[in-house]
């Protein structure tokens, strides 16, 4: 099996190799065998996640003017700042420099001090955010199998009303299951699979638009958005700020890009490969967001669901959108390791640290699987990462509400992790003047990107307010 992401190095005891060798990299760890494709892969696993099914919901609260040039918009900040921070991956040289092997690693050699654990508080409260994010958006989709089945059973006149519940405590059990996979390098395979189901829900979402646009015989929408009058003139500033966080939730994955970065192998040099990939990558799901959003509110306008799929802007063929629903869990199954396993990673590791000669933390039990290389059953693994998964579902249940917890997350992890940190670094590597141009621009991006931010938050959390008044923990139906 390919090794492809090393997290707990820690546990590393090969000394280093100078200079590398052929089964050893320069730092003495295994050859990493990482390509442009499989970075593309683990950065389209992370990106075209859950996020691009509120698109349609987000254009249509910001119009056909700023809809389509916010998301332009996004994608270039999430790719120049991506841009940035892979050259942090090494420090100084970026062929011979000091690797950085996490975002936490990077931020710490090239700014220091409380900024660290400021950033660290930040990254893994996101990748938490995250799981719950994709536990909702898993549960509702499973939801709408069911409920398409209903509705095509009765022939539309039974509501088919279902609880979230059942869903969310199902995803939590494979997420369990899958959770005790030890490292990055070998859920590689789980990745590509999601990466494919991203392409195939989200096409057959473009797909759906398109046919139900032809079947109105009009692009429905208006420049400026949602109308007047279907919400109050308050209701349209909120959720202009919301679908702000809707949309940085559907590009961010600059909190994994170091860990994808130490995956591949050189030459050419690291940040070489990982600029192709993040130009292949941002510049593929931007395609593919602009089709399902912008397909998705010619189709509905005012009137475009918060979840395109599992919102029923489509009822039939019924099994295309089941098709589509199930491709759905499918890749929020693989997208949720492909976040988790960072900050499984880093609590291990801290723990081995701070309790080295315990049996419970460092022990491996081998067990032998008929037709498989024997598991390393490591028992404080499996307690610790069964506790994160239990409460990322129960919180789930607390606050089943999609759209508002997606904005909530995009939008709190957006300014620090994908523009300030990343901006600080370069300037701190680069040694770039102060109240130079180049300085002065780069703070001002970040400034920017801070007031997007906040006003995302705002609208998010008013989102959840409202939507906490009229909502019952563990009794919603759909």
């Amino acid at each position: 099996m390919d090794q492809q992401l090393q997290y707990d190095h820690s546990l590393d005891v090969t000394p280093p190799q100078q200079g590398g060798s052929k089964s050893f990299d320069d730092d003495g760890r295994l050859k990493r065998t990482g390509t442009i494709w499989t970075a593309t892969s683990h950065i389209i696993t992370a990106v075209i996640g859950s996020g691009v099914l509120s698109l349609a919901w987000a254009i249509a609260q910001l119009g056909w003017i700023l809809g389509p040039a916010v998301m332009l918009v996004f994608a270039f900040v999430i790719y120049y700042t991506s841009c940035l921070l892979s050259d942090c991956y090494r420090t100084g040289d970026q062929v011979t420099g000091t690797r950085n092997y996490t975002y936490m690693d990077a931020v710490s050699t090239n700014l220091g001090g409380s900024k660290v654990k400021l950033c660290g508080l930040i990254q893994y409260i996101n990748l938490f955010g995250v799981g719950i994010g994709y536990t909702i958006a898993a549960s509702i989709s499973m939801m709408a199998v069911e409920r398409s089945n209903c509705f095509h059973a009765s022939h539309n006149d039974n509501p088919c009303l279902t609880s979230s519940t059942p869903y969310m405590i199902i995803f939590g059990v494979l997420q369990i299951i899958f959770s005790q996979i030890p490292d990055f390098d070998q859920i590689t395979w789980l990745s590509k699979v999601a990466a494919v189901m991203s392409f195939t829900y989200s096409g057959i979402g473009m797909g759906l638009g398109i046919a139900k646009v032809a079947e109105n015989g009009t692009f429905k929408g208006s420049l400026s958005g949602i109308s007047i009058g279907t919400v109050t003139q308050a209701q349209k500033i909120w959720r202009k700020s919301q679908a702000l966080g809707n949309i940085a939730f559907a590009y961010s994955y600059s909190m994994i890009l170091i860990e994808i970065q130490d995956t591949l192998k050189a030459p050419p040099s690291e940040a070489t490969t990982m600029r192709k990939a993040s130009l292949f990558s941002v510049s593929t799901t931007t395609i593919f967001y602009m089709l399902c959003g912008c397909m998705g509110y010619a189709a509905f306008g005012d009137m475009a669901p918060g979840n395109l799929l599992t919102g029923f802007g489509f009822y039939n063929p019924y099994w295309l959108v089941d098709i589509a629903n199930v491709a759905i869990v499918i890749h929020l199954v693989g997208g949720y390791q492909v976040y988790c396993q960072p900050l499984f990673a880093f609590i291990e590791k801290c723990a081995a640290t701070k309790w080295p000669k315990s049996d419970f933390v460092n022990k491996n039990f081998q067990v032998p699987i008929p037709g498989c290389r024997p598991y390393n059953l490591n028992l404080f693994r499996v307690v610790w990462r069964t506790l994160f998964v239990v409460l990322t579902t129960l919180i789930s249940m607390l606050l089943p509400f999609f759209n508002d917890v997606i904005g909530i997350i995009g939008a709190f992890g957006f300014w620090p992790l994908t523009v300030y940190f990343p901006v600080e670094m370069y300037i701190s590597q680069k040694k770039i003047p102060k109240w130079s141009p180049k300085w002065f621009c780069l703070q001002l991006l970040s400034a920017i990107c801070l007031v997007i931010s906040i006003a995302a938050i705002a609208g998010s959390v008013v989102g959840v307010v409202a939507d906490l008044k009229v909502y019952h923990p563990f009794k919603s139906n759909y």
